[in-house]
């Protein structure tokens, strides 16, 4: 019988800790690594990684994979990036506990807020559950390529307990907030990872109502971390639009003080948020350094909007004569954009902005006419433009209106041309302000939204882009160093969540990796998949460079395919490890 179940040979090892890189072997057995360094012994299976990077499994903490979960086994994209771990139920929205009346209402939350298609979600969850245990018993049922966690969704939380008192404004009484507090901390005994909430009004229901944690008050969240504190363990996660008035910093550190856990928020650069970033980070510091543990959430490119005929959003939406084909198959919607006559008149219309919501009007306005600050999506697109790749630049050398050149480039290839809007992080029209941030304690690398946004973003291939640009290719500044990225994305974002038996490489822990060629590793073109159940559309992108990827063991993708094995479950609470002593 062989010594080992697999052997990764002569492989530049990258343990996840942030040390130098090292050549090496790694061995595995039992799902688990059982020798690192220059293993002799023989195994069951061996890969010569001989000039390719072995990193751990990447572990992605901000997901949206909540209905997913139940139905896919492969759980891409993200388990095409190299992502072996995601932690999902952020933003306050998800699917337990959930009475039997509210299903449709929480699949409205979930659309509205992360465009995820109701439809998808109608056809594909099975709702064998009510309370969150149950859900994570539902969870624990599927076998999949990779592990899943999850937060206890504050939106669903409230919708249980409150009924049809759940609107905008809603005071709970104490006895409600209590009630949701027993949820919370049942929730967590159950296995959940934390809490989580909304505070921005981006985030809206499919009927354009702000989500229910947006005028929770300060006490309120309190009380529900406060009950994460009474099992002794979680992270209490949030979007905010961080009114000054709010003074969210002062009841997270508060909380954080208090309780001894951690409360975790999204840091992202936005010319419309009254607290700026820096002040943000200075503010949490500031907090830090009396004794709270507040973690920023980054993203390490502009987060925005993939525009595109059949996607979400496009720059034409206010237009009369898209409306009037909005709703058309898309074959007879294509024949009428390629038509000469139909595009003169549509470029003649004025935006109708009356049925825009009037609360982000300029968010809409940048949409519909921010032509300096979107960018043509071509073959060998940089997600840190310049100035030259805007429509604006492009449309000049065209000698063509910006919106006519606009019109053409989503025209391209049949009708699915691509163009990229950062509305948040490029502010300054470059990613200059993240480089310090991915060297700071006090951040994570997060924000990718994986497996929502499904008409509109693809940031769950973050994990790549990461390597790709800042790591090897990036131009415009700063790279980090190969190391820093593989610890930002495995040890750092595991131990956040208490998953100490991941994200490094090491005798002991899962053997949960990654096999790259970082000289081969590429994005791919974005495109429109309708493969989510009922023909749901999302946005996908695959990469090349991965030669495998291996979940406790077992190889899970092998050049960018899944291999049909299923060695992930369900994450229940923090995750220790006990160093094993090297196999013999």
């Amino acid at each position: 019988m062989a010594a080992f179940d697999l052997i990764i040979r002569n492989g530049t090892i990258v343990d996840g800790t942030g040390a130098e890189r090292f050549t090496g072997d790694v061995a595995i057995k039992d799902g688990l690594i059982a020798q690192l360094g220059s293993v002799s012994g023989d195994a069951a299976e061996e890969i010569d990684a001989s000039g390719h990077v072995v990193a751990p499994g990447f572990v992605d903490i901000h997901t949206h994979y909540d209905g997913q979960a139940t139905w896919d086994p492969e759980m891409a994209p993200s388990s095409w990036h190299g992502v072996t771990t995601v932690v999902m139920g952020n933003c306050g929205v998800g699917f337990a506990p959930a009475k039997p009346d509210q299903h449709d209402w929480l699949i409205g939350l979930m659309e509205g807020v992360e465009d995820i298609p109701g439809t998808a979600l109608a056809e594909g969850i099975t709702w064998n559950w009510e309370t969150f245990p149950e859900y994570l018993d539902e969870l624990e049922k599927m076998p999949r390529a990779i592990d899943v966690g999850t937060h206890v969704p504050h939106g669903a939380v409230r919708a249980y307990v409150l009924g049809d008192r759940e609107q905008p404004g809603a005071l709970p009484t104490e006895d409600d907030i209590a009630q949701m507090a027993a949820i919370v901390e049942d929730g967590v005994k159950a296995g959940a990872l934390g809490f989580s909430t909304s505070r921005t009004v981006l985030h809206k229901d499919v009927d354009g109502v702000l989500v229910p944690g947006t005028t929770a008050t300060a006490e309120e969240l309190v009380e529900l971390g406060r009950a994460m504190g009474r099992v002794g363990h979680g992270v209490f996660e949030m979007a905010s639009d961080m009114q000054r008035d709010w003074n969210e910093f002062e009841w997270m550190g508060n909380l954080s003080r208090e309780t001894g856990l951690p409360v975790t928020f999204a840091a992202l650069q936005s010319i419309a948020k009254e607290l700026p970033l820096e002040e943000q980070i200075a503010t949490m510091r500031a907090e830090n350094d009396n004794g709270a543990n507040i973690v920023a959430q980054i993203a390490l490119r502009g987060n925005g909007i993939i525009m595109a005929w059949q996607g979400t959003i496009n720059p034409f939406i206010y237009r009369p004569s898209w409306q009037a084909i909005a709703e058309l198959p898309w074959e007879e919607q294509k024949a009428k954009l390629l038509d000469p006559q139909f595009k003169a008149q549509l470029l003649s219309e004025a935006n109708d902005y009356s049925e825009a919501p009037q609360d982000i009007l300029p968010v809409v306005m940048v949409v519909t006419q921010g032509w300096a600050m979107q960018y043509e999506m071509d073959e060998d697109f940089d997600y840190e433009p310049d100035t030259t790749a805007s429509v604006n630049a492009r449309a000049a050398d065209a000698g063509v209106t910006p919106q006519e050149y606009a019109y053409d480039m989503m025209c391209a290839e049949e009708g699915t041309g691509f163009i990229y809007l950062p509305i948040l992080n490029y502010a300054d029209g470059n990613l200059d302000f993240l480089h310090p941030l991915q060297h700071s304690d006090d951040t994570v690398n997060s924000l990718s939204d994986g497996g929502a946004h499904c008409g509109t973003i693809c940031d769950a291939a973050s994990p790549t882009f990461m390597l790709e640009h800042w790591v090897r290719d990036r131009r415009r500044g700063e790279r980090i160093t190969l190391e820093n990225a593989i610890k930002r994305q495995c040890w750092d974002t595991a131990k956040l969540y208490g998953l100490e038996d991941r994200g490094i490489i090491a005798p002991g822990y899962l053997a949960d990796l990654n096999i790259i060629d970082m000289d081969a590793l590429k994005l791919g073109k974005p495109w429109l998949a309708f493969d989510l159940p009922a023909g749901g559309k999302r946005l996908l992108q695959k990469a090349d460079g991965y030669v495998a990827t291996i979940k406790g063991g077992k190889v899970t993708f092998r050049d960018g395919k899944w291999t049909g094995e299923t060695p992930g479950g369900l994450i229940r609470g923090p995750q220790r490890v006990e160093l094993a002593e090297a196999a013999e």
